[in-house]
């Protein structure tokens, strides 16, 4: 009989060779396919920094870093969201490649740029924080969803999570989730138990979603 191991890591080579096959026959997205998706995304997710910053919650990811750091610090969100994800683009351009690079950059750059400027554009009255929660975690999971599907992340935690889950099959949702716990310790610094709680129900909303439909076994466009 074969050993335990050995079948999960047959298992695993099978389903990966099946996803190069699908990959390699999949119809590729035009470059206006995947500007409207990087601006869509990037909107969603920047929608929902608003929706948090509204009622003082957090998220997880480097876009919580970041927003644990703005409150902190008073600095700007979209500045210290850039800074923070600097470090990765070195491991996207070694194992997701330059496409994959270029476009993590432009969402990046187009993250800030929205949460700088929607503050201008649109204000939220007061929110309820639950509400908030899982508004902001149906919203960036929407727009995560949009940015990974057209061959893109926002950086940081997002960029391993997309490695390791088409390598090895590990899912996004869940690698981010386990992160977003280092996130929250950090946050309970700066923030109150229960503003603690209605941020982490909106991380296991986003993640949660991540996780369900980010399946490269059933949408492999390029």
């Amino acid at each position: 009989m074969r050993p335990p191991g050995d079948a999960i890591r047959l298992d695993n080579s099978v389903r990966q060779r099946h996803f190069r096959i699908m990959q390699l026959s999949a119809p590729r997205h035009s470059l206006l396919d995947d500007a409207q998706g990087l601006i869509v995304g990037t909107l969603l997710v920047a929608i929902s920094v608003q929706l948090l910053s509204a009622a003082g919650l957090v998220t997880g990811q480097i876009a919580g870093l970041a927003l644990v750091a703005s409150y902190a610090s008073g600095w700007s969100f979209g500045a210290v969201f850039f800074a923070l994800n600097l470090p990765f683009y070195l491991l996207a351009l070694r194992r997701m490649g330059r496409a994959f690079t270029l476009k993590t950059l432009a969402a990046v750059a187009l993250l800030s740029v929205f949460t700088e400027t929607l503050p201008h554009v649109m204000s939220l009255g007061p929110i309820q924080p639950l509400a908030a929660a899982i508004l902001a975690g149906v919203t960036a999971g929407a727009g995560l969803l949009a940015l990974f599907r057209h061959g893109a992340s926002l950086g940081g935690v997002g960029i391993v999570a997309v490695w390791l889950q088409d390598r090895h099959g590990i899912r996004a949702g869940w690698v981010q989730l386990g992160f977003d716990a280092a996130v929250f310790a950090l946050a309970a610094a700066v923030i109150a138990p229960l503003t603690l709680l209605w941020s982490l129900i909106g991380a296991v909303v986003l993640n949660v979603i991540i996780a369900t439909n980010h399946r490269r076994d059933r949408y492999v466009a390029r």
